[in-house]
This record gives C-alpha cells, structure tokens and sequence, in this order.
C-alpha cells in the first residue's frame, strides 16, 4: 500500500486572524509609543521610542536568519536528520528580506537622523571632541556602518534565496546518481559561501555596529559571539514551534520524536554555551574590575553602592535562558515529549528576547528601566508578521523535500 502525504499547506483561517491581529498590536504600540515618546522634542526621551524599535526589529532579524545558519550548517556537515522539516526551516528564513527591509529603516534613521542618543559616535561634533571616539572613528563612522549594513543584509537575503531555491528545484524530477552527486557539492558549495558571510557579520562585526556600539566607550571581545549564540538557540526554539504546530494539524508525518529530540537538543547545548559566553563576558571583566570595561554592567545591575535599574532584567535572564532550559530540558524523555518541548521554546524565545531588552534599553533609558507593556507589543507584532511570512512561504512549496538524495537518512534517523 502506497504511503501519501500531505504535501500542501493549507493556511487555517484561525492562524491567519491571530498573525493579522499580533500585527495590528504591533504597529498600534508603534503608534502609542510614538505619541508618548518618539514625537517629543527632548531627544532623551524620544530615544525611547527608537531603542524598543531598534530592539525588537534586530532581535526577530537575527533570530529569523539564524535559520538559514541552521540549514547551511547542517547542510556542511552533511546533517541529513533535518531534512524532513527542512522546509519549516527555509520558510523561516524568507522572513529575511521583509525584516531586514524594516530594520534597515530604523538603522538609517537612527545613523542619519538628528537624534544621536543611541548611536552617541554619530554625532560627527561629538566624536571630534571624544579621543575614544576619535580613536574608533575608522569603523563606527556613518558611511561605513550604512555600507556593511546594506552589504549584510542584500547578502542574507540573496545569498538565503539562493539556497531555498537549490533546494526546491528538485521538487518535480528525481536524481540519478551523477546528479545527486552534483547537487550535493552545489547545496555545499552555497551553504559554505553563506557561512563565510555569516562569520564575517553575526560572528563578528554586525553586533559591533547595531548594538555594541550603543555603548561606543565599551566593547568585548566575546559580544559578537554572545549575540550569535542568543540568536541562534531562540531560532531553534522558533523552527520547533512551527514543526510542533505543524504536527499538531498532520502535516511533517516524516517528522518524528527523534527530529524534536535532536532539536531539543540543539536548545539545550546552545543555552549553555550562551551561559558559558554569558559567564565569560561578566564575571571576568566584573572582577577584573577595569573601569572602562565595568562600566557596561554598572548601567545594569549597578555597583556595591547602589542598585541598577536593569538588575531584575539582567538575572532574569539568566534564569530563563539557562536554569530553564538545563534542568527542563535536561533528561531524554523531557526532550521527546511535545508538550515540554514546544513550552520551553516559548520560554527561549521571550527570554532572549528579555535579553536583547537590557542589551538596548539602557542606551535609552539609563536611569530607570521602561515599562515593557509596549515592547512586548511591538515584539508580538513582529512575531505575527513571521507568521505571516512564513506560513505565505510554506503554502507556495511542497513540505517535503521528496526527491533530497539523503531524505532516507532523514527518515531512519534515530537518535
């Protein structure tokens, strides 16, 4: 008896009403935010507005292209286990150019605009008379910062593109050998040019540009690093959302407890190593106690006289992103079971978007920490904007990559 699969996702009305009204409460805490804060005169307080936008519009940016790391990553390694998902994960993705399109506004915004809060070092008169600024002024300059953002962002996306499409293209002819062979080394040669892109942006100076240099006095050599592996476990937690969901309405019926087992997995090694680069960039600088690099966490969690407006947020965080996930997630039948699993990505998703907030905030808000009521809003609107984005995605391409030369491996897998 032949096996047949529903190849074809059908968006459900329901889903399309929650991505539609999660973006409706977006742009209407844009709107609230702006009213209260962004349309003032006093750039301090106008700085607000842009920290939450500028917050959330690079925290969902990052998180969506840490798919296509995902795809290539395991496309290199040969990780043929993924591939019964691996549209879920390419949909995902898309989500690159729509994103990268609206945080390239703010970028610009913020660079080019009059309101030099945030990006102090913009401000051509104040980096003349600031020799640490003056110093830096080869990188954090304005053209340089518009030039790399443009080049890193058309490059996600073309270069994302691309690799969707070397995957899809296969969909309506089987492979003969030789061909399998030479599919395989162009999906690898690809995936490989991305990931240079990807080392020589997230892994490097992208989180230099858009958010270490908020506090253009200080840097660490581990930011870039932090920021990669705070991405990329939240874009793990998001692909096992979706496949949840998916599951839930029968679809993905390759997809099994070993694939969510192995992307527990991935959440549970990347939230300690995002403690471990956590541990690394505080506790070694804090007892170093240098006064040039302690004043990063100063703004934070403040010193021994007094306490910091973040050091709720900054402990929070810590036990959201690494108790949770290491003592939840820690044993083999927690890992398998849909339920703890697809709550614990929840929990992921928020916590690191809760760090990315006193990541950014303190820039605008240094003396006190804001009422995060419109944050959240204005992140639940980019979360339904990648609902809509992806489930768009995911209806136009058939779910299985069904003529993959390795899909066997993907179905055997056991973990």
């Amino acid at each position: 008896m032949a096996l047949t699969f529903r190849e074809r996702f059908e968006i459900p009305k329901k889903y399309n009403t929650w991505s539609i009204g999660l973006m409706a409460a977006g742009l209407l805490s844009v709107i609230i935010l702006f009213i209260t804060h962004g349309s003032k005169a006093d750039d301090h307080v106008s700085a607000r507005f842009w920290a939450s936008l500028l917050q959330n519009s690079v925290y969902f940016l990052l998180v969506v292209n840490a798919a296509m790391f995902f795809i290539c990553a395991t496309t290199l390694a040969w990780g043929s286990w993924a591939l019964t998902f691996r549209r879920v994960t390419e949909a995902i993705s898309a989500c690159v150019p729509v994103i990268g399109v609206i945080t390239f506004v703010i970028l610009m915004v913020l660079v080019w605009g009059p309101n030099h809060v945030l990006y102090h070092w913009a401000d051509s008169h104040a980096a003349e008379h600031d020799a640490a600024l003056k110093f830096k002024s080869g990188f954090l300059n304005r053209g340089f910062f518009t030039v790399w953002t443009i080049i890193t962002i058309v490059g996600w996306w073309l270069l994302g593109r691309k690799v969707r499409h070397i995957s899809r293209e296969i969909d309506n002819r089987r492979l003969s050998v030789e061909e399998g062979k030479r599919y395989i080394w162009n999906n690898t040669v690809w995936s490989a040019i991305y990931i240079v892109l990807f080392a020589l942006t997230v892994m490097s100076s992208i989180p230099w540009l858009w958010l270490m240099s908020l506090d253009s006095h200080w840097y660490s050599t581990m930011y870039s690093w932090y920021t990669f592996a705070s991405s990329f476990v939240a874009a793990c937690a998001l692909i096992t959302i979706f496949v949840v969901f998916l599951k839930n309405l029968g679809y993905l019926e390759l997809t099994n407890r070993e694939h969510l087992h192995d992307l527990a997995k991935f959440q549970f090694a990347f939230s300690i190593f995002w403690t471990y680069l956590w541990f690394s960039q505080f506790m070694l600088i804090w007892y170093a106690n240098i006064p040039e690099e302690t004043i990063y966490f100063i703004k934070r969690i403040g010193d021994g006289s007094h306490s910091g407006p973040y050091r709720g947020v900054f402990w929070l965080t810590l036990i959201i992103n690494f108790l949770a996930p290491f003592l939840i997630l820690m044993t083999r039948s927690s890992k398998r079971n849909y339920g703890t699993v697809t709550m614990m990505s929840v929990v992921i998703l928020f916590g690191h978007w809760l760090d990315f907030y006193q990541m950014v905030m303190p820039a605008g808000s240094p003396d006190h920490m804001p009422f995060m009521l419109l944050d959240l809003g204005i992140g639940a609107g980019f979360v339904g904007l990648i609902m809509f984005v992806t489930a768009k995605s995911l209806a136009k391409h058939p779910l299985l990559a069904k003529n993959h030369p390795f899909l066997k491996e993907s179905i055997i897998h056991h973990t």
